[in-house]
């Protein structure tokens, strides 16, 4: 089902902040769990739920949420950054991707995890520094970026971008919170 892709290396203390990034999809679901310690990030694992052609919508919400609640289990995240919902054409294709995010959403809700979402396009920009890039752009930029060595598959560079995101984003909240208690 999920293809994991771990470091040699055992999760670090609870201390450190720790994010679950999902690139929801019905059939391709990617998800990273990246940790930041002392500014320092380092992907811990990722990979794809795969879900096929042939298993029923419901069947691939059902792998999905379990899929996601193994990773939280293993590695005790300590918050979840999602790919937030994109204008497409179809209706159809809206909520086929909205029933896929509901089951990535219950999964972290049920342990209690806070929730942010970064639209495509921000989540692009900080991994590319531009917000129409290629899959294939991102995956190669996240490879250098966190200094892995293969190249994740398109989905799982999504996750790992999204978590890229979420702690720039994070570090910012932080610094302007510093800045306003200065004045």
């Amino acid at each position: 089902m999920a293809r994991i892709v771990r470091s040699s290396e055992p999760p670090a203390a609870s201390a450190v902040e720790r994010v679950i990034a999902i690139d929801p999809a019905l059939r391709k679901t990617g998800w990273a769990v990246v940790e930041c310690e002392k500014g320092q990030l380092k992907a811990l694992a990722w990979g794809v739920i795969h879900n096929k052609p042939n298993l029923l919508p419901s069947g691939c919400l059902v792998a999905i949420r379990e899929g996601l609640l193994a990773v939280i289990r293993e590695h005790a995240p300590t918050v979840c950054a999602i790919e937030s919902t994109i204008f497409v054409q179809s209706f159809k294709t809206a909520i086929v991707l909205g029933t896929a995010r509901g089951a990535c959403l219950i999964a972290a809700a049920e342990h209690g995890l806070p929730i942010y979402e970064y639209a495509p396009r921000e989540i692009k920009q900080a991994a590319v520094g531009r917000g129409a890039a290629q899959k294939e752009q991102v995956a190669f930029m996240i490879r250098a970026q966190l200094r892995l060595r293969e190249t994740p598959s398109p989905d799982a560079a999504d996750a790992l971008a999204a978590a890229i995101t979420h702690f720039q984003n994070s570090a910012a909240a932080r610094a302007t919170e510093r800045e306003a208690r200065r004045v």
